[in-house]
This record gives C-alpha cells, structure tokens and sequence, in this order.
C-alpha cells in the first residue's frame, strides 16, 4: 500500500457517523501574517478574492456540517460582524476570549460546552485544500472508528503541503497510528490544521491556555490518535507571500 492512501485500519466505510458539527478556531494574533493583519483579523485575510474564514466555512457547507463554533480575540468586533453576515445556513455560535487568548487547546476546551455532538471537525482558519477523488471532510467521517480513536488528524504529504516550511509532523503506519517526528529528524506527513475529535481526548485537560499537543501525545501514548493522508492539494496560508503563491497555484488549476 502507497503511504499516501487511507490507511488500512480506518479504511472508509458506509456505516462512519454523520457529522454535522465543527469549530473553527480564529482567536489567533495573525503575527506572521503581518503587516495585513494590523487592522484586520487573519481569518478575514482574503485569498482569491475570499475572506480565508468564508473558504472553511463553505467547504464546511459542502460536507453536510450545519453548526459551527467560532473562537474570537484579536479584533474581535470585526470577526463577530462577518460571521453573523455569512452564517447563511450554518448556525454559528461564538466562543469569546477577549479576556484571555488560550491558544488551541485551552480554546476548544472553553467552547466545549457549546458543542454539542460527539465526535466533532476542529479546523484552522488559515488553510485551505483542494480535495481528492471524494470530499476530505466526509473522507474523515466515514474514517472514525469511536471505539479506537480519540482524535484523527487530516495528514498531508510533504510534496503536496504547498506554502509549507518545517521537517514534518508525524510518521504513520499502515495502521494509521501516528508516531511524533524525532528531534532533528524529518517526517513525511504535514499536520493539515484539520482534525476530527472526541470529547474523550479533552477528559481532564488543563485550565487556562494549553496547546493540543498535550492532548495529541497522551493519545499518542495511548494508542488512541491516528491519522488519514489527504488525497489532495493543501496551502498552508501563514504569511503575505504565501497568499500570491497559493493564488497562482490554484489559478493554474
């Protein structure tokens, strides 16, 4: 089996749930993104003449997801105004840290009680993709297996982590469990900024801010993370000159 295929043991079936619920984490400063994020909120940064927020939002539309939550804290007021102007048909609820940035972790573990539907997608605002021979959402979906997982990351190929610097994130088996890279080492597989969870993995998680990675190495440890290579193109948009490049890439088709 190629390493870029679905793994074996999380091969996509008809009987996956149906999920329909996802939060969109947008809380974040945006200082890569600078200058452009000095009077506007990253995730209204716009790529291809859409706000980075509104190309999560309608690949969510396209997956069946009908409720979204949204985290909020640098320019607040503004990200707030735009949801409520595109909610269109997804309910979208947002989760306030003006008071306290808590980075990924500590932001999901605030809004979960907002959430309602087990398991759920946790997606960046600042990627976008471009999906293989089916729809990558509903591909993680059919892929859960809630009596092995805790969490599924959306795992990207380096050749195809267009915009993308760094050694990788994970190795993967032909199970789909995941293995850390290595200090100094390389790996092949880019986390997506996308990934399906359980409330299981935030069960005693910390107070206040924390990074996912916490939760994702004790699911590690525990044989409960596993991974699904994406089938298509993915940007990472982080910075101003990531945004031409992407552009002209998808120009190109």
């Amino acid at each position: 089996m190629s390493k870029f295929t679905a793994p074996l043991a999380i091969r996509p079936s008809a009987e996956g749930p149906s999920v329909d619920t996802a939060m969109i984490m947008a809380a974040g400063l945006g200082k890569r993104m600078r200058p452009l994020t000095a009077t506007t909120p990253k995730p209204l940064i716009q790529v291809q003449g859409k706000a980075l927020l509104d190309h999560v939002l309608d690949r969510l539309r396209d997956a069946g997801v009908t409720k979204a939550v949204v985290n909020v804290h640098y320019l607040a007021d503004a990200l707030e105004a735009h949801v409520a102007r595109r909610a269109g048909d997804v309910n979208i609820t947002v989760s306030d840290e003006r008071s306290e940035l808590l980075e990924t972790g500590g932001g999901v573990t605030k809004a979960l009680p907002l959430i309602d539907a087990d398991p759920f997608f946790v997606l960046n605002s600042d990627v976008m993709w471009i999906d293989g021979p089916s729809d990558t959402l509903q591909l993680m979906a059919a892929s859960w297996v809630p009596e092995k997982m805790d969490v599924l990351l959306l795992l990207v190929p380096q050749a195809r982590a267009h915009c993308h610097g760094g050694g990788g994130d994970f190795h993967m088996d032909s199970l789909g469990s995941l293995k850390r890279r290595g200090r100094g080492k390389i790996a092949p597989f880019v986390y997506s900024g996308i990934q399906l969870v359980s409330k299981r993995l935030f069960a005693d998680a910390p107070s206040g801010p924390f990074s996912t990675n916490i939760l994702w190495d004790r699911a590690i440890e525990q044989g409960r993370a596993f991974g699904v290579a994406h089938q298509g193109q993915w940007f990472d948009i982080g910075t101003p000159p990531a945004i031409k490049k992407a552009e002209a890439m998808l120009l190109d088709g």
